[in-house]
């Protein structure tokens, strides 16, 4: 799914737009068993609690494409021999509508997540989309295909923390403890994903709040599938791979090199307002460091490397570099600088000495406070 694809499905999750008719929800507690199960009706509800079920299933689809938000492929193979995959397309071609599928879905989902100290809430819908066609002007033109999908919001509840507030009663003060609240989506997913604006069975949007961490168990019980790598996962292996197959050619210039061309496309790509996701192939980040003069045996060496740890995949810039700061590290200290002021930094050796530079024309503060460079 691209960015536009993935706002055209939030926007479904407005409560004058939404064609979803049930939200089922199933809440466990913290030793794992069921609690109890609920169905419900959205267009019986007040507005008040309509809107509040729709922003926590929209909270499912947030973050970023690429690390909130990543694809779980299917094998054409997995049609006939992935339980997990049958359990998804038989729960979509029911509607949900079947308790016994539903129950399998719940199973599988707390045996392979939970959160410590909190109980869950699992909630499910599904909607029957009608999607309209686009004119040259992005304008609806009429529908011609239908998107059924079913999407899954695993979140945590937690007790409300104890504080001083008012009693109408007697009017007067005294600590209250609000009863159990549902927080934002942990982890969650869509299926089947939205690609070119059609259904695709062989693939799913997985959510996960914390992009730094996957959430393996939960991949395995759900989908029956290798879990992809995280983001934070994509950048530790990126750095391990650099570090391996350059050695000592994995100078403070040749990486300030390869991140600042991440950078330059990352910066590029998010001004085109392209709505696929930025990527590099290992071939690409070759080249870079061939421009950067690794020699051609240690460049042949990373692409080869990178191919082996990555599966062929393609690599996301997003993930490999952080966009707005470079941080600079030593065992005592940690300087962190704006991407733009990065080309000032130096290495230099000082009468025997290693020394990172960084210029101090203008105002330098100590903990807030205006010190002179003399």
């Amino acid at each position: 799914m691209n960015q536009k694809e993935l706002n055209e499905i939030r926007r479904r999750f407005n409560p004058e737009k939404t064609n979803i008719g049930k939200v089922y929800g199933c809440y466990v507690n913290t030793a794992g068993n069921v609690v109890a199960r609920t169905e419900v009706p959205l267009s019986l509800e007040a507005d008040s609690e309509k809107e509040k079920y729709l922003a926590i299933l929209k909270g499912a689809l947030g973050g970023s494409l690429g690390k909130n938000l990543v694809s779980i492929p299917f094998s054409t193979a997995d049609a006939a021999d992935n339980e997990k995959h049958k359990l998804l397309c038989e729960l979509r071609r029911t509607s949900l509508a079947d308790p016994e599928l539903r129950e399998k879905l719940f199973s599988a989902i707390i045996a392979g997540f939970s959160i410590e100290d909190a109980n869950l809430l699992i909630l499910l819908c599904d909607e029957v989309y009608d999607v309209p066609r686009r004119s040259k002007n992005d304008d609806d033109d009429g529908s011609d295909s239908v998107y059924h999908y079913i999407l899954c919001a695993v979140c945590p509840v937690k007790d409300g923390r104890a504080d001083l507030g008012y009693d109408h009663r007697d009017s007067a003060f005294h600590i209250t403890v609000p009863s159990q609240l549902v927080g934002a989506p942990a982890v969650g997913f869509l299926f089947p994903a939205f690609d070119g604006r059609t259904a695709n069975i062989y693939s799913a949007l997985y959510f996960t709040k914390n992009a730094g961490e996957i959430h393996e168990d939960f991949v395995d019980a759900v989908f029956g599938t290798p879990a992809p790598m995280s983001s934070a996962e994509q950048k530790d292996t990126f750095c391990e791979v650099l570090a391996e197959t350059l050695e000592e050619d994995c100078s403070f210039e040749v990486v300030q090199a390869v991140q600042g061309e991440l950078r330059n496309r990352i910066a590029a790509h998010k001004e085109s307002r392209d709505p696929e996701i930025l990527e590099i192939t290992p071939e690409e980040v070759g080249d870079i460091l061939a421009t950067s003069g690794v020699e051609e045996e240690k460049v042949a060496a990373f692409r080869t490397k990178c191919g082996e740890k990555f599966g062929g995949d393609t690599l996301l810039p997003a993930n490999l570099v952080p966009q707005n700061r470079v941080t600079l590290e030593t065992p005592d200290a940690k300087i962190t600088v704006a991407p733009d002021a990065a080309v000032q930094v130096e290495t230099r050796v000082i009468d025997g000495r290693k020394y990172i530079l960084i210029p101090a024309d203008e105002d330098v503060e100590i903990n807030g406070m205006n010190v002179h460079v003399k």
